[in-house]
């Protein structure tokens, strides 16, 4: 996280933060949640903590990129197929592709909905697995292939990266699979950490991690806390932001600190060996889960209400069990759209813009829509109603504005 952008190219952790000389207003919502000073006090937890905290199988690691290639290697799925979905990130794409996994894509629609038969028509005798993504919050059809996997010996992956604290129904998502990927600092602001859980045979034989560089950790900390406190405070705090970081720039340099920023778009296996930092784990405990799903919900149907007449809503219903990451805004002009944001003090991002080099151009139309036109809306759980009132206004203009 070490850009001052308006929005990345495709994301995968916190994104990094717009410049401020672009902003002509004041800062109303961030991209992702920020960090309370409180959250890092020692403490005990408040609640017995969900799923996937409290499952035995569950392994963390600095990045959930790390722990997927960790899977793969686990698994010898080396040569083998997997039938992957044509819309992702990237980077956990490259991460199967360097554990020697050999993709096949199949669809995905214009709603970000999977049909379960266009992955079936698709199992051949070279298939080990099939990869699912929850999109943002809502389940893919993981029930149907649960059922689909087990009948055809195959291994079931969840991809719940985007979907920390989300179920269908009340069973939690990443139960389905035989193993399932998280990545916390989407959901929480840990400033690291990523998990994966097994639930054929435990973690046994996933790598130890060693801890992550110190400025790796607080770096991002530092930044969100001060994200936090310019959006309570206003400009003063916007000014005190400024000289903090560059203040921390000049320290980092004289340090020499190597730094292992989040939010990068590419695997890299000299990361390989960092586990998740035990400040991550501090912030995690001081959590309340139950407030978080409650806010993200309530604040995505209050955008929904207010925004489904202006851009048509690609998740136009929120399921019982749906713990939404951010409310997808489908736009003609992502640039436009994303600029006149940053003006108006929201963060948006630039959601999954760029197409990975693996998927030929035009074998999947609709994803290649969903890639231009999709952006990344907040309604995380920091954001209290005048807050999320205050997006959906602004949010409106600025469709108005650019069209």
């Amino acid at each position: 996280m070490d850009g001052e952008k308006v929005a990345i190219e495709a994301q995968s952790g916190p994104p990094p933060r717009p410049r401020t000389p672009g902003r002509t207003s004041s800062l109303i919502a961030t991209a992702i949640p920020t960090l309370a000073p409180g959250m890092l006090m020692p403490r005990k937890a408040r609640v017995a903590a969900p799923f996937p905290f409290d499952d035995p199988g569950t392994h963390t690691f600095y990045f959930a990129r790390n722990g997927i290639y960790a899977l793969a290697r686990l698994w010898s799925l080396a040569g083998g197929e997997l039938l992957f979905p044509a819309y992702f990130h990237g980077v956990e794409l490259e991460a199967l592709l360097a554990a020697g996994v050999r993709p096949s894509f199949y669809p995905v629609g214009r709603k970000m909905e999977v049909e379960p038969a266009q992955i079936v028509e698709r199992i051949g005798p070279q298939t080990r697995a099939v990869y699912l993504i929850h999109y943002a919050g809502f389940p893919g059809p993981v029930e149907e292939l649960e059922a689909i996997c087990k009948a055809r010996g195959l291994l079931l992956i969840e991809d719940c990266a985007l979907s920390l604290l989300s179920a269908v129904g009340s069973r939690p998502l990443g139960t389905f699979g035989d193993a399932s990927i998280f990545c916390f600092y989407k959901t929480l602001p840990t400033p690291n950490g990523g998990a994966v859980v097994l639930r054929r045979g435990g973690p046994m034989g996933l790598p130890e991690g060693l801890p992550p560089p110190l400025a790796s950790t607080l770096a991002p900390m530092v930044g969100s806390l001060l994200q936090s406190a310019e959006v309570r405070g206003g400009g003063p705090a916007r000014l005190l932001r400024s000289g903090v970081r560059a203040a921390a720039r000049s320290l980092s340099g004289a340090m020499g600190a190597d730094r292992v920023p989040t939010g990068t778009q590419h695997f890299d296996r000299a990361h390989l060996a960092l586990a998740m930092s035990r400040l991550s784990k501090r912030v995690i405990e001081a959590q309340d889960f139950g407030s978080i799903v409650e806010r993200r919900r309530r604040n995505y149907f209050h955008l929904l209400g207010q925004l489904r007449s202006l851009a048509p809503p690609i998740f136009g219903e929120l399921p019982p069990g749906v713990c939404p990451l951010f409310y997808p805004l489908r736009v003609r002009d992502k640039a436009g759209t994303l600029a006149s944001l940053q003006r108006r003090g929201v963060e948006a991002v630039d959601f999954w813009r760029i197409a990975h080099p693996a998927v030929r151009a035009g074998e999947f139309p609709e994803v290649e829509e969903l890639r231009r036109q999709v952006v990344e809306i907040p309604c995380h759980q920091d954001l209290d109603p005048p807050a999320v009132e205050r997006v959906a206004a602004e949010v409106a203009a600025a469709i108005r504005e650019v069209g």
